[in-house]
């Protein structure tokens, strides 16, 4: 039961991270031509372009990819149900808001194992390859949660410490989530 528990989190890991991604990327403006955007595309594409054409038309002309972060909702809300329903979490009657509540704390912890997996690939990047495409698209990803704190953080000895400290509030994100 451990192993089916652990292969359907990581399907719906893996699909949720992929559409909250693709919302994020197009907010940024980030060419989805190249990787990862067609890795992302190809993933969550099945979902999307259907629910772009069944949105409301002021919805699909905001500036948020809300066909996408949609789409995340109802892969969360999806997997909460599977797993209260294959794992008899409740007893009887499923819950509506305990259902919810697990679907909208899978998705916050979906955005912040991601984001804590971005800003590490941004500092191994920045020590490895500084020039490097990849270095320059993890920077205008990971830029907009650390430009904040770098306002905030002092750098010491030449060392920029608002990634550690963006890494810690994460971690803290992620432990009151637990």
């Amino acid at each position: 039961m451990h192993a089916l528990s652990f292969l359907l989190e990581t399907a719906f890991y893996l699909l949720i991270g992929a559409a909250l991604f693709r919302a994020y990327m197009n907010w940024l403006r980030i060419s989805m031509t190249a990787q990862p955007g067609t890795f992302v595309m190809a993933l969550t594409n099945w979902l999307v372009k259907p629910l772009r054409r069944t949105l409301p038309q002021a919805l699909a002309r905001s500036k948020v990819d809300s066909a996408s972060l949609f789409a995340a909702a109802l892969l969360s809300l999806l997997y909460a149900l599977l797993a209260a329903l294959l794992f008899g979490w409740f007893a009887g009657d499923v819950p509506v808001l305990a259902v919810l509540a697990f679907a909208l704390k899978m998705l916050l912890r979906v955005t912040l194992q991601a984001l804590t997996i971005l800003v590490f690939g941004y500092v191994i990047i920045s020590w490895v390859q500084p020039g490097s495409y990849a270095h320059g698209l993890l920077s205008r990803l990971v830029e907009p949660p650390l430009s904040p704190l770098r306002r905030i953080v002092p750098m010491i000895g030449g060392i920029d410490l608002s990634a550690m400290a963006l890494l810690l509030l994460l971690q803290v994100g992620l432990m009151l989530l637990g």
